[in-house]
């Protein structure tokens, strides 16, 4: 079915799902309104609970998610109010994808429908297994080689946090491979890379997975690391991952890059790796900080001195204050900021990602203004702001 979708055509399709409990899954996208109370996207699926089932709505606000459980018989009325704060939604059934799309006055505009192979509806359990991007079972070639997993595809029990490390990132990068340049070969640079498990993994999914012509980097100081990895890149014949020995500030390898990731690099290379990123115009950077010591001897506020003067807080507060100095001057950069959670907090304390993905805002006054003020207060001059101008 497609063209011009009649109001009671629509409010149809949101019976017949309702009552047949046809529903597999629908996304949302492209709010009508932007503001921090709209998620960009939010999905339904069924799923099974202890009193029955229901249906999930999953929405990302701030970077925390919020579910919310609906009935089967108030399926179609959340449905309706929720395509009227969105553009479009794609509705998954068991015979069909419809897609629907909205005009600039909100008016329903179109209804697709795909046939699809029959797909059974079956309701996932609240609790329900995690999915990873590499799933466990499953041999992959550099985390056997990496001694992650066994020939057989099992992790190994000692390398299950490196495992879901490995995974994690692999889940940031697939939010942000949309807003990767199309129609050439890709270049990315990892700063830092030490052994490289995650180098490892990004080639691999963006070059075996997604099967994008990409070229990645791995540069590091120590020689004996890069050339065990450089062994490894040869023994899978990945010919367009290549390692080599330098410092972040010195590397003069490209022109143009178009992703930056710099994981653990200490103090001000964290802040030099980013001016690299920013200075190539990279359309998304990857950035975990490791340890930050130059601002704390330069925070200086009385209003704070119940919190300052206890050393081990003050370490603790200057890391965070660094961490927001940077995803603000990103943003000012031309950049959207995540500051998102790595791993969790009992594997280690440095788990804070900074994602950013080149698109400029409208309002950089003010957040200049506000950066300004908070800079201001707390008395620092951050080198990566100094560095910069």
């Amino acid at each position: 079915m497609n063209g011009k979708a009649q109001p009671e055509e629509w409010l149809a399709f949101l019976s017949e799902i309702e009552m047949e409990g046809r529903l597999l899954q629908a996304s949302f996208s492209s709010p009508r309104r932007k503001d921090e109370e709209t998620s960009r996207k939010l999905t339904v699926r069924p799923i099974k609970l202890k009193t029955g089932i229901f249906y999930q709505f999953e929405r990302q606000i701030n970077n925390k998610v919020f579910h919310d459980n609906v009935a089967p018989d108030k399926l179609k009325q959340q449905l309706q109010e929720t395509m009227e704060q969105y553009k479009q939604a794609l509705f998954k059934t068991p015979d069909a994808d419809v897609q629907i799309l909205a005009n600039k006055k909100g008016a329903l505009s179109l209804i697709s429908r795909t046939k699809e192979t029959k797909r059974e509806a079956v309701p996932q359990a609240h609790n329900r297994s995690k999915t990873y991007v590499l799933p466990d079972g499953e041999p992959v070639p550099f985390l056997i080689e990496l001694g992650v997993m066994t020939p057989e595809g099992r992790v190994m029990k000692a390398k299950y946090d490196k495992f879901r490390q490995i995974n994690r990132f692999l889940e940031m990068v697939s939010d942000v491979i949309a807003d990767l340049p199309r129609g050439r070969k890709l270049t990315i640079v990892d700063f830092g890379c030490g052994k490289s498990y995650l180098t490892f993994a990004l080639y691999h999914l963006l070059a075996i997975k997604e099967q994008l012509p990409v070229r990645i980097i791995g540069l590091d100081l120590k020689q004996d690391v890069i050339e065990t990895c450089s062994r490894l890149a040869a023994q899978l014949k990945w010919n367009d991952l290549t390692f080599s020995v330098g410092d972040i500030s010195n590397y003069e390898g490209h022109d143009s890059v178009d992703m930056v990731v710099t994981l653990h690099a200490c103090d001000t290379a964290t802040d030099a790796a980013l001016l690299k990123a920013i200075g190539w115009n990279a359309s998304v950077i990857l950035s975990v900080p490791c340890c930050q010591h130059e601002l704390f001897k330069q925070i200086s506020q009385p209003v704070l001195k119940p919190l300052l003067k206890h050393g081990i807080l003050k370490e603790r507060f200057t890391a965070l204050v660094t961490d927001a100095i940077r995803a603000n001057l990103l943003e000012l950069a031309g950049y959207r900021t995540q500051l998102l959670e790595f791993i969790d907090l009992e594997h280690t304390p440095k788990n804070i990602l900074i994602r950013a993905v080149k698109g400029t805002k409208s309002d950089l006054e003010d957040i200049k203004r506000e950066y300004e003020q908070f800079r201001d207060f707390l008395s620092v001059s951050p080198f990566m702001e100094i560095k910069w101008e």
